[in-house]
This record gives C-alpha cells, sequence and structure tokens, in this order.
C-alpha cells in the first residue's frame, strides 16, 4: 500500500521510534504531523518538533511540526485542528509518546508512576 498523500499523526515524533516511523512514512510521500513537547533541544536525548519536520522534508515527505503534550486534551484538539486545516484531514494515527521508569516498583517515586499514566494510559485514551 503505497503512504503517498496519506497523512500521520506521530506522537512523539520528535526522535528515537516516533521519528523512525515518520521518516519511513516520509520516503513513501507521506505527509506528517509531528506532534511533540520538544521545542528545544535536550542535549542528552536530542531532537525537536523542527528539526525532525526538516528531516522528513529531505526523505522526501510534507511535515507539519506541532507542539503537543498528550496530557492535555486542548494541546490534543488544537493539534488535530492544525493537521487537519493544513493537509485536510488524517489518514493515520501512531500514539508513540510515553514516559517509562526502569526503576522497581518500590523504588518508583508517585510523581513518576502519575506522569506514566497521564501520557501512557490517559494521553493514549484522549
Amino acid at each position: 500500500m503505497s503512504l503517498h498523500n496519506k497523512t500521520a499523526f506521530i506522537t512523539g515524533a520528535s526522535r528515537g521510534i516516533g521519528k523512525s516511523i515518520a521518516l519511513r512514512i516520509a520516503k513513501d510521500g507521506g505527509n506528517v504531523i509531528v506532534a511533540a513537547k520538544s521545542v528545544e533541544e535536550n542535549p542528552k536525548l536530542g531532537g525537536t518538533i523542527y528539526s525532525a519536520a526538516k528531516e522528513i522534508e529531505e526523505a522526501g515527505g510534507k511535515a507539519l511540526a506541532v507542539q503537543c503534550d498528550i496530557r492535555f486534551e486542548e494541546q490534543i484538539q488544537a493539534a488535530v485542528d492544525n493537521a487537519v486545516a493544513t493537509f485536510g484531514g488524517i489518514d493515520i494515527v501512531i500514539n508513540n509518546a510515553s514516559a517509562i521508569s526502569l526503576t522497581p516498583t518500590e523504588q518508583t517515586e508517585p510523581k513518576r508512576f502519575d506522569l506514566m499514566h497521564d501520557i501512557n494510559v490517559r494521553g493514549t485514551f484522549l
């Protein structure tokens, strides 16, 4: 199946697996909404929505960089509205944004647990 002119909304697409998926879609001529929080590069993690969008366009796709924290319903709605206004709709949704703690349960602080649930469960639901 060709992804030419198909539009993918990808959360967490500024780096890692999300960006890799976005670049693959771009190589087939797809449009990608880079929906992520990163507008300034973190030296430990690298990548922003803008640098990812540039790479997507260099790979042959069209990109829309949208700052979006999936913990907040209004940010998701604004990102979707922006995507529809730019590309006319959304054909594919890939919820790649996530948070993880590799600590044992007894060493995981409640604040970190809440963050993981806010992003991984509630964010996916939204």
